[in-house]
């Protein structure tokens, strides 16, 4: 998987070896996970993290999957694939109809739950794409489709790191970008609280891409909240 296509996963079950099962083998295939043991946890995760996709456990104790993702819709149309011990039909059409994107029935084959995420992102990613993949401020121009940057005609070299940092706050340019969420989606859901170390990565990108205008940076600090880059005129 692209480092620029690095996909942060909610993973909502209050069964924790389930959780363990899923975080390892999406981890395995180079995607973020963060996890979540009940419906409530889910929705505050689900504010802060930004997650790209949600893999929902119908049967909860605190508010049960079904409710949880009629909240999450009322806020979000981010992608969510339930998953539930009732294999019924009946139950499948309700579940689908209720707003989710898929169904996974448990037990289920970790490889068949990898094959189904991918899915449901090809289908969000090809269903909305970025409204701007060509980002210019003045004589620094950002390229999404190509991962070029540019720099008054020169390109500008860009560690791995920094490029996927860039991409994310790029492709929501114009939005504040929490700390944790800049730091699941590109260093993984264990250095979600390790402020420091992004201050580095935006310290470093900040000094390639502008190395004349110090002062003047397109990304912004929101001290306590986190970063975000401006939107081009």
């Amino acid at each position: 998987m692209s480092g620029s296509q690095r996909h942060l996963v909610l993973a909502v079950d209050d069964d924790a070896p389930i959780l363990r099962l899923v975080r390892a083998r999406l981890a395995s295939d180079g995607y973020a996970v963060i996890t979540a043991s009940g419906g409530l946890e889910a929705l505050e995760l689900l504010e802060e993290e930004r997650p790209d996709i949600v893999i929902l456990d119908v049967m909860m104790p605190d508010i049960d999957g079904i409710e949880t993702m009629r909240r999450i819709r009322e806020v979000s149309d981010t992608p969510i694939i339930l998953l539930t011990a009732r294999s019924g039909a009946s139950d499948m059409i309700y579940g689908l109809d209720s707003g989710a994107d898929d169904y996974v029935t448990k037990p289920f084959n970790p490889d068949e739950l990898s094959a189904r995420v991918a899915a449901v992102l090809r289908r969000a990613v090809h269903e909305t794409p970025p409204e701007e993949t060509r980002l210019a401020y003045g004589g620094l121009v950002i390229d999404l489709d190509s991962r070029v940057v540019e720099l008054d005609g020169d390109e500008v070299r860009l560690s791995r790191t920094e490029w996927e940092l860039l991409y994310q706050l790029a492709s929501n340019a114009g939005r504040v970008m929490r700390h944790s969420e800049l730091l699941s989606r590109i260093w993984g859901a264990e250095f979600r609280d390790e402020t420091y170390y992004l201050r580095t990565w935006i310290s470093r990108l900040r000094a390639k891409l502008e190395p004349d205008h110090p002062d003047e940076s397109i990304i912004q600090t929101y001290p306590g909240m986190g970063y975000r880059l401006i939107a081009p005129e």
